[in-house]
């Protein structure tokens, strides 16, 4: 009796040391915003309000300062109710902070907010950030909508994967950069994944467009499913239920050579021309073999040219030399050989002539 006793005691005293948030008397931050505006950092927190008709309305609160951790204390006062972070959801970096500000600051207080998931997604718009929230995308709110769109398009089409602890693995890897997916806002009530954002010390350095990001995650994660036109004169092919791998080997150490095997099967979904026969499969095959092989190598070069590593050949090659010398990488990195190989097999294509 008397251990029932102390076990209820107990019971009392934590849950009278949990502070309770009802959702109704707060409210929930589930996207933010960040632009460099006038020498300091404004930052914006969408928040939404959910109306008696079921629809969403978007409400936004900015505030500028030069700490990110002042941002919630300003926008505080402009809050009816307490504003807590613990559904945000996606993070949107303007164009001009990621370029000449920098990041860094900002996702660390992220990673240091125990509300705050390792999940969360993260991105770089065209233009200002800000002005992204101010749109209406869908029915359940701006921030479910992005953070969906960003979702799909890792899931099953060419972003590759990234989120807050990625971004983060990658930053503190030597010989790794992280990258991001860009955002555009076509119109009030549309936006789009325009191509993706790399960085150097925390600056985007480059950006490269939405029809390169198909080749790009060829080098750097594996499709389960996707779709590619391929052009074969003046007769074109859609590919789907793309499947895909790559493998890195290190073939030569003097000089730096690195062979990238990459293996896509798919499915011929639709062609053009009158007949589909094998020859012209093969033929398909071939084609996307070529693209992907040209392709990925320039894609190599330009990372060469603008000092960024985010296929991370400098993880790789350190993992298979001793001694390895991260010092001397970047003089190295610029004169890195990189050889791709693609084998492409087209699995299943309808009935064949």
């Amino acid at each position: 009796m008397k251990k029932l006793l102390s076990i209820v005691i107990l019971s009392t005293t934590l849950v009278g040391c949990i502070q309770k948030e009802i959702v109704d008397d707060v409210n929930l931050e589930t996207g933010s915003a960040y632009d460099y505006m006038g020498g300091k950092i404004r930052g914006t927190a969408l928040i939404p309000f959910y109306l008696s008709d079921k629809t969403v309305e978007n409400k936004t609160f900015s505030a500028s300062s030069n700490l990110s951790r002042d941002f919630l204390r300003d926008i505080q006062r402009q809050s009816s109710d307490p504003l807590v972070t613990g559904s945000l959801k996606v993070v949107l970096f303007g164009e001009r902070l990621a370029k000449e500000k920098g990041i860094l600051d900002l996702i660390d207080s992220f990673q240091r907010d125990p509300s705050i998931g390792a999940r969360l997604y993260l991105a770089v718009t065209e233009g200002e950030a800000k002005s992204v929230f101010k749109g209406k995308y869908g029915e359940r709110g701006n921030a479910i909508y992005l953070s969906n769109l960003i979702r799909h398009n890792m899931k099953s089409k060419d972003v590759p994967r990234t989120d807050l602890q990625r971004f983060m693995v990658d930053f503190n890897q030597k010989g790794k950069s992280p990258y991001l997916p860009r955002i555009k806002k076509l119109d009030k009530e549309n936006v789009e994944i325009s191509g993706l954002s790399f960085f150097r010390y925390g600056h985007v350095v480059d950006t490269i467009p939405a029809d390169k990001m198909f080749y790009f995650k060829l080098l750097v994660d594996k499709y389960s499913q996707g779709t590619l036109k391929v052009d074969i004169g003046k007769e074109a092919a859609a590919i789907e239920s793309i499947k895909s791998n790559y493998k890195l080997r290190l073939t030569s150490r003097k000089p730096l050579i690195v062979q990238i095997n990459i293996q896509v099967k798919a499915i011929l979904n639709e062609y053009s021309g009158v007949k589909i026969t094998q020859g012209k499969i093969k033929k398909i095959e071939k084609k996307l073999e070529d693209d992907i092989e040209v392709e990925c190598e320039k894609l190599t070069k330009r990372f060469q040219s603008k000092k960024t590593d985010p296929v991370g050949f400098g993880h790789f090659i350190k993992s298979k030399t001793r001694g390895f010398n991260f010092s001397k990488w970047e003089t190295d990195y610029k004169d890195l050989k990189v050889n791709v190989q693609a084998d492409v097999s087209i699995t299943e294509s309808g009935v064949i002539d």
